[in-house]
């Protein structure tokens, strides 16, 4: 198997505001106002939320592509429940508009074996800080 890396670098502009980069993309992070941010970018939870989502929504249409499944329509919704600094549960609701859709059900099998970030969550991978 082969082992890459992916690397994102997230700059503090002030307040409680960040701008990501990420693959030639700049994406911004910020809170509410009525926590002392801007309120001009998602907050960092939600871009997780975010990433569960495209992730799950792209790996699910990537599985329907590579089984000849049409998809006429693909919305996924993700809500996370936190009690405290960190989630504990995801919903991840899928809804699609497709010819067959009892077929819905297998691609999603397969999208959650594909998706790198519901998998990844479901590891608990090592955290490493470097401070310097």
């Amino acid at each position: 198997m082969t082992v890459s890396r992916r690397s994102v670098s997230a700059r503090w502009t002030g307040g409680l505001r960040a701008e990501v980069d990420a693959g030639g993309f700049t994406v911004v992070a910020d809170e509410p106002a009525s926590v002392g941010g801007s309120d001009t970018g998602p907050q960092p939870t939600e871009l997780l939320l975010a990433s569960i989502a495209s992730c799950f929504t792209i790996a699910l249409a990537y599985t329907a592509r590579k089984r000849g499944v049409p998809l006429d329509g693909l919305e996924v919704d993700v809500t996370g429940h936190y009690d405290g600094p960190s989630f504990d549960a995801f919903r991840i609701e899928v809804r699609a508009t497709t010819p067959d859709p009892e077929e819905l059900a297998r691609l999603a099998e397969v999208a959650e074996r594909v998706c790198y970030v519901t998998r990844t969550l479901t590891r608990s991978p090592e955290l490493e800080f470097v401070i310097g």
